[in-house]
């Protein structure tokens, strides 16, 4: 694996980490694709660095749990936004 590789990959899960942030948002922020990400995360620093790729995956299980959450919540500023639904 080429260094700048493994760079990016411990880069991201410290990312992850520190910021709680979704898959998503850590590609805008290193300009990598979800794809990449997620494999950064579950087999590159698996074998870089397994105890900081557990930490990694920790946040990116919590996140993917809540995610219904975010969607429903983002469906409803949209339509309140419109002017359909109201604040209850």
């Amino acid at each position: 694996m080429k260094a700048y590789i493994e760079e990016r990959a411990i880069e991201v899960a410290n990312f992850i980490i520190s910021s709680n942030a979704t898959v998503r948002e850590t590609a805008k922020k290193f300009g990598i694709s979800k794809s990449t990400v997620h494999k950064d995360v579950t087999e590159r620093l698996n074998k870089i660095n397994p105890k900081l790729a557990k930490e990694a995956r920790k946040v990116l299980e919590i996140n993917k749990s809540e995610r219904h959450i975010r969607g429903g919540l983002a469906t409803k500023e949209k339509y309140m936004a419109l002017g359909v639904l109201r604040e209850q």
